[in-house]
């Protein structure tokens, strides 16, 4: 919230600017230029081309005001623009009377710079530099070549100068600055983002690893203390029963970690894969499509396949039917009697049929979906 607050006040300080700078630009043009203009209109050689340069100005003027209601900025304008401000203080200059380069007559000298100014306002420092040099060059080339170059032209020349380019200078100074403001903070808010995400992302990878620390606890864990200790041997069919089941486990919470597109496929092949590598034949097939489970529910969808698959002989066929209301994972194996696992999850049913040494077991789960009463009226 804070950031945005920031970037909607250095928006309206850069708006705000904008419009200052136009004001003063606007003032200067018809408020000195156009009174100096008009006093000496009869000292002109051609009335006419002074007239169309201060024409000139007043466009483009009107163009930035334009721009400013709509909330636009020049574009591909600009460079016309500029083009029109030069070329208006070139006609002035064309038809200045001798002698009067940087006096009252100039009008042009000290108003043009600032229209120049509210093109180039929201564009690099060096653009307003530029043009600025281009403007007081157009002048010292009339005083040079057009007019008589004396000392004392020379120095109000110079003297002229300091505030037809200093003043602009500044004003483009104040904006270069607030616009690199707003980039360090753009910069600085995508740093503290990503820091932010960073820090997110780290949080939920330690709250996984705690969570599959958790579900190891209670049936890994004790089992590799008691081999540990001696307490369980290696060579007990029991031990061995359990190792193949925790083993299966470990694989399975290994890959819900994994994006896939089907993350309960994925996650039965490696349950899969520990009964592989004894030598069981397993056979899986897959029936229907069906909503992506839980990471809690598919535990315990895949649990009695991984349970019986611990135990099986030599074959084993496990199959996955589903819909948008019913998925169901089953397994048929020739195991001995196993206990059935008892879902931790509301809505997921475990059954278990044996007969002598086939046992088959299946786990439903059904997704709670809401249904809205609608009246019949």
């Amino acid at each position: 919230m804070s950031d945005t607050v920031e970037e909607v006040t250095r928006a309206q300080l850069r708006h705000g600017l904008r419009i200052a700078t136009m004001l003063v630009a606007t003032a200067i043009v018809f408020g000195l230029g156009l009174s100096n203009l008009l006093r000496y209109l009869d000292v002109y050689p051609s009335p006419l081309t002074q007239l169309a340069a201060i024409a000139a100005l007043g466009a483009v003027l009107a163009g930035e005001a334009t721009l400013l209601v709509r909330g636009r900025s020049w574009g591909r304008l600009r460079g016309p623009a500029i083009a029109l401000v030069l070329g208006a203080s070139a006609l002035s200059y064309v038809t200045l009377p001798d002698g009067r380069t940087s006096t009252g007559v100039d009008w042009i000298f000290g108003a043009a710079n600032w229209v120049g100014v509210v093109v180039l306002l929201d564009r690099p420092l060096r653009a307003a530099v530029s043009f600025l040099l281009a403007h007081e060059l157009t002048a010292l080339l009339h005083l040079l070549l057009l007019d008589d170059p004396s000392r004392a032209g020379l120095a109000r020349f110079a003297t002229g100068s300091v505030t037809v380019f200093g003043f602009p200078l500044c004003v483009a100074v104040v904006a270069a600055v607030i616009r690199s403001l707003s980039v360090a903070a753009a910069a600085s808010r995508g740093e503290i983002e990503r820091v932010r995400v960073a820090e997110a992302v780290a949080a939920e990878s330690h709250g996984r690893r705690q969570r599959r620390l958790a579900a190891l606890s209670a049936t890994t864990i004790p089992l590799l203390e008691g081999l540990a200790d001696g307490s369980l041997r290696p060579e007990d069919p029991v031990v061995q029963r359990r190792c193949a089941i925790e083993a299966a486990r470990m694989r399975r919470l290994f890959a819900e970690a994994d994006t896939v597109a089907d993350p309960l496929l994925h996650e039965l092949r490696h349950c899969i894969d520990v009964a592989d590598r004894k030598g069981v034949v397993v056979e899986l097939d897959t029936r229907g499509t069906w909503p992506e489970p839980p990471v809690e529910v598919r535990r315990d969808l895949t649990e009695a396949v991984l349970i019986v698959l611990a135990t099986t002989v030599s074959r084993a066929r496990v199959t996955v039917m589903g819909s948008a209301d019913l998925v169901s994972v089953s397994v048929v194996a020739d195991c001995g009697e196993v206990s059935v696992p008892s879902p931790a999850t509301p809505g997921v049913q475990v059954e278990a049929l044996h007969n002598d040494d086939t046992v088959w077991m299946e786990a439903r789960w059904q997704p709670i979906r809401q249904r809205t009463s609608r009246s019949p009226w």
